[in-house]
Protein backbone atom coordinates (compact mmCIF):
# COMPACT_ATOMS: atom_id res chain seq x y z
CA UNK A 1 0.00 0.00 0.00
CA UNK A 2 1.26 3.24 -1.25
CA UNK A 3 1.75 6.63 1.70
CA UNK A 4 -1.31 8.49 -0.30
CA UNK A 5 -3.61 5.57 -0.39
CA UNK A 6 -3.06 4.88 3.34
CA UNK A 7 -3.42 8.81 4.23
CA UNK A 8 -6.85 8.54 2.13
CA UNK A 9 -7.93 5.69 4.48
CA UNK A 10 -7.08 7.53 7.67
CA UNK A 11 -8.56 10.89 6.38
CA UNK A 12 -11.57 8.48 5.22
CA UNK A 13 -12.23 7.16 8.41
CA UNK A 14 -11.23 10.13 10.29
CA UNK A 15 -14.03 12.44 8.75
CA UNK A 16 -16.86 9.31 7.96
CA UNK A 17 -16.63 8.40 11.83
CA UNK A 18 -16.87 12.22 13.12
CA UNK A 19 -19.39 12.79 10.60
CA UNK A 20 -21.46 9.79 11.57
CA UNK A 21 -20.57 11.32 15.67
CA UNK A 22 -22.24 14.61 14.82
CA UNK A 23 -25.61 13.41 14.10
CA UNK A 24 -25.51 10.46 16.36
CA UNK A 25 -24.26 12.30 19.53
CA UNK A 26 -24.61 15.89 18.90
CA UNK A 27 -24.27 17.16 21.87
CA UNK A 28 -20.89 16.58 22.26
CA UNK A 29 -19.88 18.71 19.34
CA UNK A 30 -22.29 21.90 21.14
CA UNK A 31 -20.48 21.50 24.39
CA UNK A 32 -17.10 22.86 22.45
CA UNK A 33 -18.80 25.15 20.00
CA UNK A 34 -17.82 28.83 20.62
CA UNK A 35 -20.81 30.68 22.69
CA UNK A 36 -20.81 33.17 19.55
CA UNK A 37 -21.19 31.04 17.13
CA UNK A 38 -24.76 31.62 15.66
CA UNK A 39 -27.43 28.16 14.99
CA UNK A 40 -24.90 26.02 16.99
CA UNK A 41 -27.04 22.61 16.07
CA UNK A 42 -27.42 23.88 12.56
CA UNK A 43 -23.57 24.19 12.54
CA UNK A 44 -23.35 20.95 13.88
CA UNK A 45 -25.72 19.18 11.55
CA UNK A 46 -24.24 20.85 8.69
CA UNK A 47 -20.39 19.87 9.63
CA UNK A 48 -21.14 16.62 9.90
CA UNK A 49 -22.81 16.52 6.47
CA UNK A 50 -19.76 18.19 4.89
CA UNK A 51 -17.54 15.80 6.43
CA UNK A 52 -19.38 12.69 5.17
CA UNK A 53 -19.74 13.86 1.42
CA UNK A 54 -16.20 14.74 1.96
CA UNK A 55 -14.98 11.29 3.43
CA UNK A 56 -17.09 9.79 0.38
CA UNK A 57 -15.56 12.42 -2.32
CA UNK A 58 -11.93 11.07 -1.50
CA UNK A 59 -12.86 7.59 -3.36
CA UNK A 60 -14.00 9.04 -6.60
CA UNK A 61 -11.06 10.18 -8.49
CA UNK A 62 -12.55 13.00 -10.20
CA UNK A 63 -13.87 14.84 -7.35
CA UNK A 64 -10.80 14.05 -4.97
CA UNK A 65 -8.97 16.78 -5.33
CA UNK A 66 -12.25 19.33 -4.50
CA UNK A 67 -13.06 16.81 -1.65
CA UNK A 68 -9.59 17.57 -0.31
CA UNK A 69 -9.99 21.38 -0.75
CA UNK A 70 -13.49 21.14 0.76
CA UNK A 71 -12.24 18.87 4.13
CA UNK A 72 -8.89 21.42 4.29
CA UNK A 73 -11.60 24.31 4.54
CA UNK A 74 -13.68 22.29 7.00
CA UNK A 75 -10.40 21.53 9.42
CA UNK A 76 -10.22 24.78 9.10
CA UNK A 77 -13.41 26.30 9.95
CA UNK A 78 -13.37 23.88 12.93
CA UNK A 79 -10.16 26.12 14.50
CA UNK A 80 -12.75 28.06 16.68
CA UNK A 81 -13.59 25.38 18.24
CA UNK A 82 -10.32 23.68 19.23
CA UNK A 83 -8.83 27.51 20.38
CA UNK A 84 -12.02 28.02 22.30
CA UNK A 85 -11.48 24.90 24.10
CA UNK A 86 -7.56 25.58 24.64
CA UNK A 87 -8.50 28.96 26.14
CA UNK A 88 -11.57 27.47 28.41
CA UNK A 89 -9.85 23.87 29.92
CA UNK A 90 -12.13 24.51 32.89
CA UNK A 91 -15.09 24.02 30.78
CA UNK A 92 -13.46 20.38 29.73
CA UNK A 93 -12.39 19.02 33.18
CA UNK A 94 -12.04 15.23 31.69
CA UNK A 95 -9.71 16.44 29.18
CA UNK A 96 -5.89 17.53 30.24
CA UNK A 97 -4.27 20.35 29.53
CA UNK A 98 -1.68 19.55 27.35
CA UNK A 99 -4.18 17.59 24.95
CA UNK A 100 -6.34 20.63 24.46
CA UNK A 101 -3.20 21.78 23.19
CA UNK A 102 -2.32 18.87 21.28
CA UNK A 103 -5.75 19.89 19.13
CA UNK A 104 -3.84 22.68 17.26
CA UNK A 105 -0.68 20.99 15.56
CA UNK A 106 -2.63 17.50 15.17
CA UNK A 107 -4.90 19.86 13.00
CA UNK A 108 -2.54 21.35 11.03
CA UNK A 109 -0.78 17.79 10.80
CA UNK A 110 -4.41 16.50 9.19
CA UNK A 111 -4.21 19.60 6.90
CA UNK A 112 -1.03 18.31 5.40
CA UNK A 113 -1.88 14.82 5.39
CA UNK A 114 -5.67 15.95 3.06
CA UNK A 115 -3.25 17.65 1.64
CA UNK A 116 -0.62 15.49 0.19
CA UNK A 117 -3.57 12.74 -0.19
CA UNK A 118 -5.35 14.39 -2.25
CA UNK A 119 -3.15 15.44 -5.07
CA UNK A 120 -2.20 13.83 -8.25
CA UNK A 121 1.51 13.31 -9.12
CA UNK A 122 2.72 15.78 -10.93
CA UNK A 123 -0.27 17.03 -11.88
CA UNK A 124 -0.91 14.09 -14.16
CA UNK A 125 -4.16 12.85 -15.20
CA UNK A 126 -5.67 10.31 -12.97
CA UNK A 127 -5.30 6.84 -14.81
CA UNK A 128 -8.37 4.27 -14.02
CA UNK A 129 -5.46 2.70 -11.81
CA UNK A 130 -4.77 5.52 -9.74
CA UNK A 131 -5.22 4.78 -5.89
Amino acid sequence: MNWKLAGRIFIFLWFFIGGIAHFVIPAQFLHIMPPAIPYPLAIVYISGGFELLGAFGLWVISLRNWAGYGLILLTICVTPANIYMWMHPELFPTIPEWALLLRLPVQAMLIWVIWHSTRRINNLPPSKFSA
